[in-house]
Formats: C-alpha cells, sequence, structure tokens
C-alpha cells in the first residue's frame, strides 16, 4: 500500500494496483498488514495483544452431555497468568475458552489438569483427544491513533472490548466509523469528532475492566475469598431474592453489560450487605453458612 494524489493505493499478490477514496483497516491481530500500516508514516502503531486458547473438546457419547448441561461453566483458579476460563456446552463438544496473559500451551495442560477441572471432562480425557485448538491474539490496549485521512481502524487492530465479544465489539465501532464516513466526512478530523469518541468510550470502560479483573485476581489467590464467592452464589441461587453477586459474576465473565455497568451493580446497597451477611455467616457460622464450601470457584448460570 502506498500513497497516490493522496488517496491510498493497494496492490494486490496478483499485481492488480488501485486507489480508493477510504481503506478501512479490520485485520485483527494475526495479519502481517499491521508492520504495513504502521510504515505509512500516519501515526500508527499495533495495538498490544495477548495470546489465548480455544480448544474444542469432543463430549459424544460421554456422561459429560448430561452433567454439563446447557450451562456455561467459568473457572477462576489460582493459576499463574490466568485470568479465567470458560467451558461453554454446544451439542456434542464443549469450547473451553482461557484468558489471561500470554496463554501457552504449558498453561492450557495445568488447567486441563487441575482436579476441579477434570471432574468438567469426560473421564480418561488428554489434551491430544481435543477436536480442535488454536491460540489466537486479542487486543488488551486501544492504539492512540485508530484513523486518519481517508483511513480508519476497526476491531482489535484498533480498540475492542477488554475479554469480550471481539466481533460484537467490532460491529458496533463499524457502525459508528461508517456513520462518520456517510454522513460527516473521510477525513481524520471528520473521524477524531464522530468515531474517536466511540474509541474513547471504548477504552474508558476496558480501564474499569481491568479494575475488575484484578480484584478478581485477589479472589482467586485466596481460598477463603473464593469460598465466600461460591457460597453467595449458591445462597443466591437457592433464594428469591435480586442474584446481586451472581449477575454481576454473569455479565463480567459473558460480555452481556459493560464494566461500567457492573461497577455500578456491585456499588449497589443490596450487593453490600450481601458480601456483608456473607462474611458474617462464614466468620460466625450460627448463620447457616454452608457446612462444605468448594475450594474452587466455579460458577454456571443457564
Amino acid at each position: 500500500m502506498v500513497w497516490h494524489d493522496g488517496h491510498p493505493r493497494l496492490r494486490t499478490k496478483s499485481g492488480v494496483s488501485q486507489s480508493y477514496d477510504l481503506m478501512v483497516g479490520a485485520t485483527g491481530l494475526n495479519s502481517s498488514a499491521l508492520k504495513l500500516f504502521e510504515g505509512l508514516g500516519m501515526g500508527y502503531t499495533a495495538p498490544l495483544g495477548t495470546k489465548t486458547a480455544v480448544c474444542e473438546i469432543p463430549l459424544a457419547g460421554t456422561e459429560m452431555l448430561a452433567k454439563l448441561g446447557d450451562s456455561v461453566h467459568v473457572f477462576l483458579l489460582d493459576i499463574p497468568r490466568l485470568e479465567f476460563a470458560a467451558l461453554i456446552p454446544k451439542g456434542d463438544y464443549a469450547t473451553l475458552c482461557l484468558l489471561g496473559k500470554d496463554i501457552d500451551k504449558p498453561l492450557v495442560d495445568t488447567f486441563l489438569a487441575n482436579p476441579v477441572v477434570r471432574k468438567c471432562l469426560p473421564e480418561g480425557f488428554q489434551p491430544a483427544n481435543m477436536a480442535c485448538h488454536c491460540m489466537p491474539k486479542l487486543n488488551v490496549a486501544a492504539v492512540p491513533q485508530p484513523y486518519a485521512d481517508r483511513m480508519v481502524f476497526i476491531g482489535d487492530c484498533a480498540v475492542n472490548r477488554l475479554y469480550k465479544d471481539g466481533i460484537g465489539g467490532a460491529y458496533r465501532a463499524a457502525k459508528a466509523a461508517a456513520t462518520a464516513a456517510v454522513l460527516h466526512g473521510i477525513s481524520g478530523s471528520d473521524f477524531a469528532k464522530h468515531y474517536g469518541p466511540v474509541c474513547r468510550k471504548i477504552d474508558r470502560d476496558n480501564t474499569l475492566g481491568k479494575m475488575i479483573f484484578t480484584a478478581a485476581h485477589q479472589i482467586q489467590r485466596s481460598r477463603f475469598a473464593r469460598a465466600t464467592l461460591l457460597s453467595m452464589v449458591l445462597r443466591e441461587q437457592a433464594s428469591s431474592g435480586y442474584p446481586h453477586m451472581s449477575a454481576a459474576l454473569w455479565d463480567t465473565f459473558t460480555g452481556s453489560a459493560p464494566y461500567a455497568e457492573i461497577v455500578r451493580h456491585s456499588l449497589h446497597p443490596g450487593m453490600a450487605w450481601a458480601v456483608v451477611r456473607e462474611l458474617l455467616a462464614r466468620l460466625w457460622p450460627f448463620g447457616g453458612a454452608p457446612e462444605q464450601t468448594p475450594p474452587d470457584m466455579r460458577d454456571s448460570k443457564s
């Protein structure tokens, strides 16, 4: 790609060269095109990314189909570099997603060998039994300049929701960029005015998300905190009141709500009272805290 008469000009592998009014970058982080964008002199720098792991585990013919049901199973385990993992049943398979800091094969093997995880996998399962697996990169920090004259970047190569649905986040960004281009213009100043605020809003929300996962990491490291959190969820699921903690966990690990909304929900007086009540019940168990609480934190919700 080069600039020609103020327009981006692309040359394909077959040798075809053509100029365009507007170029949209939506390549993700696994593309060599990011280096090409950096060399255009428009201030673009590739975003910070981290490796994740996505695996497909066959369940057909095993008793795990009935045990896992149709619920999403989320794991908060004290494993270095692992933020959280989710096991999602999908017919005869279950999709396993591990998110954290530069997930690699040894970390995946450590996770799969954990006794808590083994209970959710078919008997005798080994990593070699996976139907497929990959380790894609995802965006964990926004680029400082996701637009320029006649150029705009969308999704993971610009800014996206932290640990959330990348396609959904890219769709919302693309909608804002398209609105700016069609209704206002395709100059850098047009995108700065009408697309930039959307990018900054996502980035600010991600800052809150990082705070939430920092707090979750502290819970992972404490056996008492994990047991208290799980006890709260079990108590909520057995009652008819509003499930403050269950809702917060669900939104955090599924992307159902912005991080700002999760923070507001967590500051609700009902949540504060639920935490205090659970702590009192566990410190002075006359209040009826569960007699035995597993040391892991696995939350399930259909």
